[in-house]
């Protein structure tokens, strides 16, 4: 673990690396317990720089073995070494020589899953970061990019899989019953993108022929029994590699592509060229073990690594504080794929809850920074939604400024310009200037300057003059750091929607920029005129989200409502009506603090049950519009003094009225849409279960009758039937026996199978209430909870922390003590989790005063302690600050 320096890597630093490896040739010995690594760098020292330059490489923990350089043992006063530095103090005035570095290492020991480490028997390599120093020394940054040669050697009866990235070279037999195979990449990649993978793994294959007719071999490897599973995943990479060739012109480049899922990974999926190594939830899936929700997050990263190959792989980032430059914009590549293979519409609310639940509140908070951060001082901590998904939204509004057409420009000049290169934003930026003749200077502020803008509107029609008067203001509010924020150029979509629901046509606009249906607030204010508007319309703005801002607009309730039912664009249809049910629960959470009782206009209540009978709605869009804000989503719109158990129970309350109102409707329904046919893990098959478990919830809340739910858990046929019933149960009837006993049969039925037993685990935390800090304590005894495992701690202690406002957030503190409790022991052995885990306090400062004084004192007294790891007390003193 590496111990917190205090040192701030800034953005205004950077300099180039004063040599360059252009060609790395690894020799791995594996042992669990004792491995050698032999590393031969072909060193060059850059034009211009000094001959008494130093070569400083980097390291992490590691036991220097023999350093040579051109062949011969370095002399004692050659160089400086120690475990996390290598400093050769005497170059060769040549500047270009052979360095040897031999090294030793212990993968069965390495807890923190970082470099080479031992999962359930199998080698595996995470490099990103700053991993690959924790292997060998070297010039871990990623604007060195070499062309790597690996050679693998081990015993052939326990590790009889040996690959790495790029091709395969050359394999064969050494005696002793041990084997090697040796590979090589033949494109110039950082030391992040390397990888390693040794065992014994079962696998799948099969072949696709790219579009300039080569055959490329595809193959995912899986334990042992679990080959069956990755089907659906063997499926996606392929619609993935066809799908980027026809949407961005991009081919695979190597002959063979290969997946390894493995148990323990502190992230969801890594993409090293040729070789991505998934966690084993991103890739198993069949229709006893996995939800739509599985099979959607599937398909989506198995997209999202494969598209690295050309948008973080060919073209990577000069720094790390280019980041967003592949994870935003490759984001937006998946989110693209997922949109054209299922609902455009359903995919990009689905997309717009994610930013709101977690790119906002972290824009509003201590963690504040921007897309692409100045600075940092642990960059494992900057893999945050604001650089994928605020970093995606970003890429899509140069796309809605533009056009399809000049954006597809701009990425071919990119791919072109800049392939086997580490590039910058403003390299981005410039490649979309230079493809449509626009200036995107003011544009360029989103990806450096934080915080979440705000658009305040107001409307006024005069039907004398059949004029409508629009008037916007902008501001960004204060971030940490960051007080005074300059004018964003923020694209909105937006349309007229008459009386029958179509847009109306207009005349001429004055004071804003319009274009496609598009205003370009650029200035703090714009009195925008419409001219020759024949009717009232009614503003629908923002359309499809066309940027990610707060939005006030002035309207009556009436409007919303008519834009609930009437709206062209879907995406508003469902924003109006989740406007409208956020608005009634806020008034509602603080009647009920009042001493007062929740109440809600009857048309609220009663509008639910006629969209739900709306057959002309797809039914994942039906059950995305039924489902009401959730209460994280009604405490960030508060956004102060927040009291979590009001807000539960103004939620409850208005699932109860919305229940009563449309019972008849949701029981037919909920009847009609039972699965009778094969499951199929479509969208519109998803869609039809997604609607039905929603107004399961709806049923079992106005009857209070668990039966319903037992029923189908019973019944079903399905993951996605069974663990939302058993949702239902847990949640709505904690504590019954009809709760206990479907718990037990889940657990009983899944209990060897670790991925479904993580959902039995998640499904538990999110209980709501008090009391649930206590079952997540008991829940950690069990015989299959291990700190060790990520998915696992993710799934029980990260799902309390993020997912249950009133047990986290319990009155006394005790949610927060036994959660900073549980965080430092699992910074002993894994920071990055640990880290990611603490980033739950983000929004203490929200609190009411008695919360917010229990959570900060959890936070001092984490910050207190000593040898607390680098990532750890960078996110504790930053959220403290």
């Amino acid at each position: 673990m590496r111990s917190d320096t205090g040192q701030v890597v800034r953005l205004e630093d950077y300099r180039p690396s004063d040599y360059l490896i252009p060609e790395v040739r690894l020799a791995f010995r594996l042992d669990p317990d004792e491995t050698y690594v032999t590393a031969n760098l072909t060193v060059e020292r850059r034009k211009g720089v000094s001959k008494n330059a130093p070569l400083v490489l980097d390291g992490d923990g590691l036991d220097l073995v023999t350093l040579h350089i051109d062949g011969k043992p370095a002399a004692s006063d050659a160089f400086e070494a120690g475990p996390d530095l290598l400093t050769v103090t005497k170059v060769p005035e040549t500047g270009r020589f052979e360095l040897t570095i031999e090294t030793r290492l212990a993968p069965s020991r390495n807890k923190a899953l970082m470099g080479l480490y031992v999962s359930n028997g199998v080698f595996c390599t995470q490099c990103e970061a700053e991993g690959f120093r924790r292997i060998t020394y070297f010039l871990d940054r990623p604007d060195v990019l070499a062309v790597y040669t690996v050679r693998i050697e081990a015993d052939r009866k326990s590790v009889p899989l040996l690959l790495s990235n790029g091709n395969p070279v050359e394999s064969g037999e050494l005696g002793d019953d041990r084997h090697y195979a040796v590979w090589h990449d033949p494109f110039p990649k950082p030391s992040y993108l390397f990888a390693l993978v040794a065992g014994d793994l079962g696998s799948i294959e099969d072949d696709f022929i790219t579009a300039s007719g080569r055959k490329v071999r595809l193959a995912i490897y899986v334990e042992h029994s679990k080959e069956g599973r990755a089907a659906y995943a063997m499926d996606a990479l392929k619609r993935s590699m066809r799908w980027d060739e026809e949407r961005f012109g991009r081919e695979y480049d190597l002959d063979v592509f290969n997946i390894v899922a493995v148990s323990d990974f502190n992230m969801g999926a890594m993409e090293n060229k040729g070789l991505n190594v998934f966690n084993d939830k991103y890739v198993l899936a069949d229709e006893d073990t996995a939800t739509d929700a599985d099979f959607a997050n599937i398909e989506a990263i198995i997209a999202h690594e494969y598209f690295h190959n050309w948008t973080g792989n060919r073209i990577t980032c000069r720094d790390w504080f280019q980041l967003c430059l592949k994870e935003g914009l490759t984001v937006f590549r998946d989110h693209e794929f997922s949109a054209d293979q299922r609902s455009r519409t359903v995919k990009r609310i689905a997309e717009v809850r994610t930013l709101r639940s977690h790119q906002f509140p972290e824009d509003q908070g201590p963690l504040a920074h921007p897309v692409r951060p100045g600075r940092y001082r642990e960059i494992n901590n900057f893999y945050t939604a604001t650089v994928y998904e605020k970093g995606s939204e970003v890429v899509r509004m140069i796309r809605t400024i533009l056009g399809e057409e000049k954006f597809r420009a701009g990425m071919d000049l990119y791919f072109e310009r800049h392939d086997g290169q580490a590039v910058t934003i403003e390299d981005f930026v410039k490649v979309f200037e230079d493809a449509s003749g626009s200036d995107l200077s003011q544009f360029a502020l989103w990806y450096h300057q934080a915080g979440t803008p705000h658009v305040a509107a107001t409307v006024r029609y005069d039907a004398a003059a059949k004029e409508l008067q629009l008037d916007i203001e902008q501001s960004v509010p204060p971030t940490p750091g960051e007080s005074r924020k300059k004018l964003m150029h923020i694209p909105l979509a937006f349309g007229l929607v008459g009386p029958d629901g179509e847009d109306i046509a207009y005349g001429e606009v004055e004071g804003v920029e319009v274009e496609n249906s598009v205003l370009h607030v650029r200035k703090r204010k714009h009195s925008v005129r419409f001219r020759g508007v024949p009717q009232r319309p009614v503003l629908s703005i923002n359309r499809g989200f066309s940027a990610p801002v707060t939005l006030s607009l002035e309207v009556r309730p009436e409007d919303r409502f008519f834009l609930a039912r009437h709206d062209s664009d879907l995406f508003n249809r469902w924003q109006s009506l989740n406007t409208l049910f956020t608005g009634a629960l806020i008034d509602a959470s603080r009647r009920l603090r009042g001493g007062k009782t929740a109440e809600f206009p009857s048309e609220l209540l009663a509008h639910p049950a006629e969209l739900a009978d709306d057959e002309t709605l797809e039914h994942a869009f039906r059950a995305q519009a039924l489902a009401v804000p959730t209460e994280a989503d009604i405490a960030r719109e508060i956004g102060s003094n927040i009291d979590p158990d009001a807000i539960l129970s103004a939620r409850l309350a208005l699932q109860e009225g919305i229940a009563a109102s449309g019972r008849e409707v949701f029981e037919r329904l909920y009847a009609s849409l039972e699965d009778k046919g094969p499951f199929s893990p479509d969208a519109a098959s998803a869609g039809r279960r997604a609607l039905r478990n929603v107004l399961l919830e709806y049923i079992s809340a106005v009857t209070g009758d668990p039966q319903i739910a037992v029923r189908q858990f019973h019944a079903a046929t399905n993951m996605t039937d069974r663990a939302a019933a058993l949702m239902v149960l847990a949640h709505r009837f904690a504590g019954t026996d009809a709760t206990g006993e479907a718990l037990a049969a889940f657990e009983k039925r899944y209990r060897d199978n670790p991925l479904v037993l993580d959902k039995w685990f998640q499904i538990q935390a999110m209980t709501p209430g008090a009391e649930t800090v206590d079952l997540v304590r008991s829940l950690m005894e069990h015989p299959a909870f291990s700190m060790a495992n990520p998915n696992r701690v993710r799934s029980l202690v990260g799902t309390f922390g993020s997912a249950n406002q009133t047990g986290f957030n319990r009155a006394d503190g005790e949610g927060y003590r036994f959660y900073a409790r549980t965080v430092l022991e699992l910074d002993k052995d894994n920071p990055q989790v640990a880290a990611r885990l603490a980033t739950a306090f983000r929004s203490w400062r929200s609190l009411e005063p008695g919360r917010r004084e229990h959570a900060r004192k959890a936070l001092a007294e984490m910050a207190a302690v000593k040898g607390l790891s680098r990532d750890l007390r960078d996110i504790v003193e930053r959220t403290l600050a």
